[in-house]
This record gives structure tokens, C-alpha cells and sequence, in this order.
């Protein structure tokens, strides 16, 4: 089994499961083995279904401001936990293939695995809910023909990213290609570093 035969179906699992009730705030019930690669595919996917939804409701143009600014901060928290798992499992490849002897003429790819499989689960959301607009019994032929259109990119691009990651792996396994884990500096989020923030505390 490819590593993406892997993620793809436990992607599908998340997002099956938090639309059993649809509802931002259901708490996650992850049915893998804590700490395992499978339990952290499973919580990635889960942040994105949940953010997904939280940008669809903050962008309701009859929200109340007050809870637009709440929904603003969840999701810049979901933005830093989405990133802190993305390096998880960066690490998670980095530590499997430390051994690996490294050919001398071996490149470094333009992503990290873990963030072409952040890619990956972004794009089963949209298959998802791109199938939904198909399957509406309101929605008019147009719009479901070219909905239906649209789905079909998205199935082709799922396989296409799919074999890449897989190749990438491979390559890595191979001492082909070689990786590294790089920490996202978001500085809009440290106190150190933000002038908003570091500023406000000198008042």
C-alpha cells in the first residue's frame, strides 16, 4: 500500500464522520492509535473539514460582527494547529528516512511531503462538497453539469497529486531526493515579533 492509499480513504473517514452532525463546535472521536501517523492524518483532516466550515459561516453577510470577530480568531488558531501537524508529520517522514544514504547528486524537492499531503486533504474536502452541488435536487441542470464538470478536474488532479506524493516518497526512500523540516516562522502570531503586539505591551 502507496502512503496515499493511506491518507486518501482515512481523509473520506474525517469527513464522513464530522458531517454525521455538521456542526463546528462536535468534538473529535479520532478512532486510530494516539501518536500514530494514521491518528494524525485522521486530526489534519478533521482541522481542515472544520475550518472549511468556519470560513463558509464567516462569510455570511448577516453576521454579527461581534461574532465574526470570535470566528476570526478560531480560525487563526485552526490556521497555527493546521500548521504545527503539517510539521509533525514532516517530522514524522524525516525521522523514517533519517538513515537513508543520501546519493551525491540528490535534489531537494520545492515541498515537504507532509505539505503536498496537506494539499491532498484540502482536496477531498472539495471533492466532497463539489459531489454535493452534483447530488443538490434544488439546484438547476446547469449548475449541476458544470459542477459535475468541475469534479471531474478535481478526481483527475486527486490522482495526479496522489502518484506525485507517492514519487516523492519513493524518491526520498531512494536517496534520490533528500528533505528538510523547516519551522513556519508566522510572525503575526508571536508577541516578539508582531509590532501590534509587542508594541501594545509597552503602553
Amino acid at each position: 500500500m502507496t502512503f496515499t492509499e493511506k491518507c486518501n480513504p482515512i481523509f473520506v473517514q474525517a469527513i464522513n464522520d464530522y458531517h454525521k452532525t455538521d456542526n463546528v463546535d462536535t468534538p473529535i472521536n479520532n478512532p486510530y492509535e494516539l501518536k500514530s501517523i494514521e491518528y494524525y492524518l485522521y486530526l489534519k483532516n478533521w482541522i481542515d473539514t472544520v475550518q472549511w466550515h468556519f470560513e463558509d459561516i464567516i462569510r455570511d453577510p448577516q453576521i454579527d460582527p461581534k461574532e465574526a470577530l470570535v470566528l476570526k480568531r478560531r480560525i487563526d488558531k485552526s490556521n497555527q494547529d493546521r500548521t504545527d501537524l503539517v510539521e509533525l508529520i514532516d517530522s514524522y517522514f524525516y525521522s523514517k528516512y533519517k538513515d537513508v544514504k543520501v546519493k551525491a547528486d540528490a535534489t531537494i524537492n520545492t515541498e515537504s511531503p507532509a505539505w503536498a499531503v496537506d494539499r491532498l486533504s484540502i482536496l477531498a474536502l472539495k471533492i466532497y462538497h463539489m459531489r454535493e452541488q452534483v447530488e443538490r435536487d434544488d439546484a438547476e441542470p446547469e449548475h449541476k453539469a458544470k459542477c459535475a464538470e468541475k469534479l471531474a478536474v478535481l478526481l483527475e488532479q486527486q490522482k495526479d497529486l496522489s502518484t506525485a506524493i507517492d514519487q516523492l516518497i519513493s524518491d526520498i526512500e531512494a536517496g534520490n531526493k533528500y528533505m528538510k523540516v523547516y519551522k513556519q516562522m508566522k510572525m503575526y502570531n508571536d508577541p516578539a515579533t508582531n509590532p501590534v503586539l509587542y508594541g501594545s505591551a509597552k503602553k
